[in-house]
């Protein structure tokens, strides 16, 4: 077996990381746009109304603009999402018995045509190995299944089941090849925002939970394996998957 890679990575940690390097592109244009167009609204408030409108208005717009920035939809908003579903995720995985489960956070999966390819949480315990991915969908709406296809609201769910299942896959078979034999690894989604039945949805193999569930939801399966093969596979794991970070930040 290969030596256990040892690296530590939080949850959302490269998420976090390409957010930061994103936002940071263009930040001091930005923020002189922001003060000229917040300084000439002022200028033109107290002209055309009382003065203290003029340092009002500034304000106003100085904020508006900055909000504007920070949650208007793109790659820097996704990131940033992206990054708080999965510590939130993180936090949620943290209940289990460590005596009984590891889990491992933001790994890197190989893959020649995509190399910043990750996996959001694995977990490895008694009661199976499971590649966790993490998604923010649309608040307060019912995440369902209807004709073969996921649903939030109104809107089709696209990408997210074949992101999951490809990483279980992936993981599965970089498994079985360290250990010389079968390991099934179970495709989950832990969803954020959106509602999700208590006992989960499933959709081509693949099983969505809402984030306050997953902890029951994985505890609660049979135990298939031992203390000492969680150790052995959850070694093997260490190993094969190394943190992203050290993918994004080679020494």
């Amino acid at each position: 077996m290969r030596s256990s890679g040892g690296g530590v990575s939080s949850a959302g940690a490269s998420a976090l990381y390409r957010h930061r390097a994103l936002a940071a592109e263009h930040r001091w244009e930005r923020r002189t746009v922001r003060a000229v167009v917040a300084g000439g609204s002022g200028v033109v408030a107290a002209g055309v109304s009382v003065w203290w409108a003029g340092p009002l208005v500034a304000v106003l717009v100085f904020v508006g603009h900055a909000a504007y920035v920070r949650f208007r939809p793109g790659p820097v908003t996704s990131w940033r999402r992206g990054a708080l579903a999965e510590r939130r995720t993180g936090r949620r995985l943290a209940r289990l018995d460590p005596a009984g489960f590891h889990v491992l956070h933001d790994r890197a999966l190989p893959d020649v045509s995509i190399p910043t390819t990750n996996l959001d949480h694995l977990v490895v315990g008694l009661s199976g190995i499971y590649a966790i991915v993490s998604r923010r969908l649309r608040w307060g709406v019912q995440l369902r299944t209807e004709q073969s296809r996921l649903w939030v609201g109104r809107r089709p769910v696209v990408d997210v089941t074949g992101v999951a299942a490809r990483a279980a896959d992936t993981v599965a078979e970089l498994l079985s090849g360290e250990l010389g034999r079968d390991v099934h690894v179970t495709p989950m989604v832990v969803v954020h925002g959106a509602r999700v039945a208590r006992d989960g949805v499933e959709h081509e193999g693949v099983l969505f939970y809402a984030a306050r569930t997953i902890p029951r939801a994985i505890a609660r399966e049979p135990v298939i394996y031992t203390s000492a093969q969680v150790a052995t596979i959850a070694a093997a794991a260490e190993g094969l998957l190394p943190p992203m970070m050290e993918m994004l930040l080679p020494e």
